[in-house]
């Protein structure tokens, strides 16, 4: 295979897209949906586990769109709230780790999702990942699945492998060995708005004009386009029951990670980048470097890294003869990437690689019991009135972090995110999936969304590193010092949108409005406690203003709205 030349100058252009959902283009080997666009009720079952990470939360609804019925596997299934697709699957907590849950989740299904793996979870994934692949496949054997399917990593078969590659390898072969027929697909670099190889590639290009880099940027990779990797996921759920076995899936190209860093360059209207390879960067020192230039985390870019030192180039096509290739073909390069910043750019990315929080980040549940005997809960609480609708001030709330920042001294917050990178935390780099709009469990820098109540109440957790729990939970409330007789009676939901994402005009009414914000915290031993009383100081600088300048975006918002509102009438 060699290197593509599609979109360069003076060549033929790429050939249409074929459409989305790709089950479109898989009539004949999917069941398909009913009449009323739903899955049948006899059509076969399938098992989606990871669907909290970046390849599962995508691959539900391509399943629904091809008429399969799904079951959702969550640790958490209250974390699926608000995905698009809730309402029309079979939600059922289970943890793959544990035999007895995964048993009774898998009764009954035909083809087993596996997309689990403990990426950038520290020292013991490798052991992790063994032990979790062994249950489940224990656990499917037992239950009677039809299939496993299983979402591996490229590697070359004749060399020592890096730990990350050496275990997708292992579970693979563990899942083949289940007596269950499964179906291994390995890809390498996926490309697609929000996977951390294409996030890790977009900001080394993106922030460095000129690089010293390591010698893996000469080995050849060969990519693929999310697009093309859900169609072959949902294809490999009909393949016979005699076909048990590894595939290699890539798109058209075979490139250098310098050519990639060059074309993405290219393709984004940056100048040529300057890339001069040197032998000393080890992978350990090469992930330490990404983690300071992109988002991706030390822990997760080590194993990406780790995975680029080999040549990663599929060996076969086999998996056409029986997921054939799309009309006009697999995506290529410059085609994948074009589609990905389209979807960064209108902020339609619909999973990231922080979507899912990784196993040992903290998850305790806020204590709401007011007897709670948990040990000490410090809470810093502050609430004012703002001059604003619940609309308004609720599109505030809900669109903190990322590139809008926290409203308060941004220094600190910088300095807070750069010590938690420092300590293998994950920073403020992770950003949002949305900058408008959150669901339950999404990552907001060091934060992940905990519960989410539209117009009304949003929870975050922190993942940042600290020695106990915090949480910080921002409130839209009634002011209940309106003189009676004066407020307006129910009122439409303050969340709400009409079809086209636009906030209802009917929501901005009735200022004026409270805004409660809580920062709560539940010191681990000593240390937590001193943690809390040296940063106490700092809460009226940092929480303080953080309410007042949100309380002043949502009246900056009010007022604009009544402008635009009486120009227009």
């Amino acid at each position: 295979m060699s290197d593509s030349r599609d979109d360069l100058p003076g060549t033929a252009p790429e050939p249409d897209l074929a459409p989305e959902p790709v089950a479109r283009t898989l009539t004949g080997l999917v069941p398909g949906p009913g009449p009323d666009g739903r899955p049948r009720p006899d059509a076969p079952l399938v098992a989606v586990t990871g669907v909290t990470g970046y390849v599962g939360g995508r691959l539900v609804p391509e399943l629904l769109a091809a008429g399969y019925r799904v079951r959702a596997l969550a640790r958490h299934p209250d974390r699926l709230r608000g995905r698009p697709w809730y309402d029309s699957v079979e939600v059922v907590a289970a943890d793959a780790a544990e035999p007895a849950q995964i048993r009774a989740a898998l009764e009954g299904v035909d083809v087993a999702y596996y997309l689990i793996h403990s990426l950038g979870t520290g020292k013991t994934f490798e052991e992790r990942d063994r032990r979790t692949a062994r249950t489940f496949a224990r656990a499917a054997h037992a239950a009677g699945v039809g299939r496993i399917v299983y979402l591996g990593g490229l590697s070359p078969r004749d060399e020592e492998l890096s730990p990350h590659l050496a275990s997708r390898t292992e579970v693979g072969e563990i899942l083949l060995a289940s007596g269950v027929p499964t179906t291994v697909l390995r890809a390498a670099v996926i490309l697609g708005s929000g996977s951390a190889s294409f996030e890790m590639m977009r900001y080394l290009t993106e922030r460095l004009p000129a690089m010293t880099v390591p010698r893996w940027v000469s080995n050849r990779i060969q990519p693929i386009a999310i697009r093309d990797v859900l169609r072959y996921l949902v294809g490999a759920a009909a393949m016979p029951r005699d076909v048990s076995r590894v595939f290699d899936i890539g798109g058209p190209d075979v490139l250098t990670y310098r050519d990639m860093m060059q074309r993405y360059a290219r393709i984004a209207g940056l100048p040529r980048r300057v890339i001069v390879p040197v032998p000393v960067l080890t992978p350990r020192l090469s992930s330490l470097w990404v983690s300071l230039v992109t988002p991706v985390p030390g822990g997760l870019a080590r194993p990406l890294v780790e995975s680029l030192i080999h040549e990663v180039v599929c060996e076969e096509h086999d998996i056409a003869d029986h997921v054939p290739d799309p009309p006009g073909g697999l995506v290529g390069f410059d085609r994948a990437v074009r589609l990905a910043l389209a979807r960064v750019q209108g902020a339609s990315v619909s999973t990231r690689w922080s979507s899912a929080a990784p196993p040992g980040a903290p998850s305790d549940p806020l204590p709401s019991d007011p007897d709670w005997a948990g040990g000490s809960l410090y809470v810093d609480e502050r609430r004012v009135v703002v001059d604003a609708s619940p609309a308004a001030l609720w599109r505030v709330v809900e669109a903190v972090g990322g590139e809008r920042g926290w409203y308060s001294w941004a220094l600190a917050w910088r300095v807070r995110g750069l010590l938690d990178r420092v300590v293998g935390g994950p920073g403020l780099r992770r950003g949002r999936r949305d900058p408008a709009r959150l669901l339950v469990d999404d990552a907001v820098d060091f934060w992940r969304v905990e519960q989410l109540v539209p117009g009304r109440m949003l929870r975050l957790r922190a993942e940042m590193r600290l020695p106990g729990l915090a949480w910080l939970e921002l409130r839209v409330e009634e002011d209940e010092s309106t003189a009676p007789g004066t407020r307006a009676g129910p009122q439409p939901d303050p969340g709400a949108h009409d079809a086209e994402g636009s906030w209802d005009p009917a929501a901005w009414r009735r200022p004026p409005v409270v805004f409660a914000q809580r920062a709560l915290f539940h010191p681990h031993g000593l240390g937590g406690q001193l943690y809390w009383w040296a940063v106490y100081p700092f809460h009226g600088v940092v929480f303080g203003g953080m309410q007042r300048n949100v309380a002043r975006a949502a009246e900056r918002a009010e007022r604009a709205r009544a402008d635009l509102t009486r120009d227009g009438g």
